[in-house]
């Protein structure tokens, strides 16, 4: 039997001690189960998602779940920041332990088991230490806070403060479509792709915009500018958004054809 560790938010205890483990996760895939992590020699490795699943624990903490699974439970590992591309690799229980356990490090790594836990194969729940593991990434510790429009966290403590001390460049408010339309001309024709790249980073903050005068960026030779291109329309209710993304899906580049994949709804 293999076992892991499923952190969940205190409040849960008493329900899985009585019916077991809820498959509320989402896997890449699409399918429903839970996420754990194998139970290692390093106390700190095998709860090193606490203090970032803490962020959105609830106010008690969290307390660690032990779970023993059969050997030969079909589960899923990969890493959290995998590319959709490469994806978790699916295994076996005691396979997906052997690995995680052979890496030099495996922070960020997380196994996904594609469905109910029963009461059964809950071992124990215990309390553990929450000043445990890392918080946003790996290593990022010592490192200066993103506070973009993607990165930042509305409510979060300190964020607004943070926000204040280092206001991001590409915040809004937004200049407006015709002085963004004229920017995007005096980039050239190819360019620098930065600007373009840039410029359309404020064209994704909105719900509309003119697609028949962005559409020309998708034969544009930088695979750069034709990722923005998707990200910046993706989220637009303006007819012709989906002729356009259709057209980028069938992209030359790996990568477009990627970026379109992940705007697409599940």
């Amino acid at each position: 039997m293999a076992m892991f560790v499923h952190l969940t938010p205190t409040a849960n205890a008493a329900r899985i001690r009585r019916s077991g483990i809820r498959a509320v996760s989402h896997g890449r895939d699409g399918s429903r189960g839970l996420f754990c992590f194998p139970v290692l020699p390093s106390y700190t490795l095998t709860h090193q998602w606490l203090r970032e699943l803490a962020r959105h624990g609830g106010p008690r903490g969290l307390v660690a779940v032990h779970i023993r699974l059969p050997d030969d439970e079909r589960v899923t590992v990969g890493r959290y920041n995998d590319r959709p591309a490469q994806g978790p690799t699916a295994t076996t229980a005691s396979d997906a332990v052997r690995r995680i356990a052979a890496l030099d490090d495996p922070r960020g790594w997380e196994v996904f088991v594609p469905r109910a836990v029963t009461k059964r194969e809950v071992h124990r729940l215990r309390a553990v230490k929450q000043v445990t593991g890392w918080r946003y990434f790996p290593d990022s510790n010592g490192r200066t806070p993103c506070t973009c429009f993607g990165c930042r966290v509305r409510g979060e403590y300190g964020s607004q403060r943070l926000r204040r001390r280092r206001p991001h460049p590409l915040d809004g408010p937004a200049p407006a479509t015709p002085v963004l339309l004229r920017q995007i001309a005096a980039s050239g024709d190819p360019g620098d792709p930065a600007k373009p790249r840039e410029t359309l980073h404020w064209f994704s903050l909105r719900r509309r915009g003119p697609v028949d005068r962005l559409t020309h960026l998708a034969g544009h030779p930088d695979p750069q500018v034709r990722v923005a291109l998707v990200e910046a329309v993706a989220g637009w209710s303006t007819p012709g958004v989906e002729e356009l993304l259709h057209r980028l899906s069938q992209d030359p580049h790996a990568d477009v054809r990627e970026a379109v994949e992940f705007t697409e709804p599940e």
